[in-house]
């Protein structure tokens, strides 16, 4: 099996920034990198191992906010991992690796930076990617 680690975890929210806000303050997440997207942007937050990528919303909370220990139906954007070689990933996983897009190149970005998204069992999606780095100098949050 190939090596495997946690790469980000996706939070589509309504306000992106203040989301990156609450968690650089309250737990030390800092900007590793911002693409921008036309006039709207992805901002990845990292402490330490962990990332989360940090979207803006595109429509309106289909249910109420979760409260207690979170939602209990499917809410997470995608969960994502990094390995060295998303082809050999997805050869090892055979029929399991139920692809819902990609892979996708994202040379324009970084280069050698590839991603594909599979479906689990609940139809949750998992991002598969290799080449990601942080910016050396992301901008900085105003």
């Amino acid at each position: 099996m190939i090596p495997l680690q946690f790469a980000h975890v996706a939070i589509s929210c309504q306000d992106p920034v203040a989301v990156e806000r609450f968690y650089t303050q309250h737990f030390g997440f800092k900007r590793a990198r911002v693409v921008r997207l036309g006039e709207d942007q992805v901002v990845y937050i990292r402490s330490g191992n962990l990332c989360l990528e940090v979207f803006r919303a595109e429509g309106d909370r289909p249910a109420p906010p979760a409260d207690k220990d979170g939602p209990h139906y499917p809410g997470l954007r995608h969960v994502a991992f990094q390995v060295d070689d998303i082809e050999v990933k997805l050869a090892e996983m055979g029929s399991a690796a139920r692809i819902t897009l990609g892979p996708l190149n994202f040379d324009d970005f970084i280069p050698g930076w590839r991603t594909v998204w599979l479906a689990d069992p609940e139809d949750n999606v998992i991002e598969v990617s290799q080449g990601y780095v942080d910016e050396d100098n992301p901008p900085p949050l105003k």
